[in-house]
């Protein structure tokens, strides 16, 4: 089971240049500016090892009072009712999924992505994520990406 997430704002000043650049590089790949992960890194002046080691700890902040999109990577066990619990713990936190896809398991091992619409009632997403990684038969929950 998966250690407790926290998250925290930060003001840009306080947030190291290597996560700065990791950011800009995600954009510059996101926004079809550059084709790969080795010209936005060196466009950005980092190493391709720091983009893959922080690339999926940070994101930046957008505040949207109708709601955010956060996208999940689950990985849970292929055993019938854990997706139904999942989906029940996201509902708790008055989320609103917006897609599903499982993956087909490999050796009893599924990986589930969820594009999830979260709220102010929804709460703290941290809260969430760990909720759901302190249920039986997850190995662990992960922000992919926030929008």
């Amino acid at each position: 089971m998966a250690e407790e997430t926290s998250f925290y704002v930060l003001r840009e000043k306080a947030v190291p240049e290597v996560l700065l650049k990791v950011v800009e590089a995600k954009r510059l790949i996101d926004s079809g500016k550059m084709d790969s992960v080795q010209d936005a890194t060196e466009a950005v002046g980092i190493s391709r090892s720091s983009f893959y080691k922080y690339k999926d700890d940070i994101f930046p902040y957008h505040e949207n009072a109708k709601g955010k999109t956060v996208t999940l990577v689950i990985q849970l066990d292929d055993e019938p009712g854990i997706l139904s619990i999942v989906l029940t713990t996201i509902a708790e936190f008055h989320a609103n999924i917006l897609t599903i896809h499982q993956s087909i398991p490999v050796n009893g091992i599924a990986s589930l992505t969820l594009s999830v619409d979260v709220f102010p009632a929804t709460g703290e997403v941290a809260e969430m994520i760990n909720a759901i990684e302190r249920l039986s038969g997850i190995y662990y929950a992960k922000i992919i990406a926030r929008e």
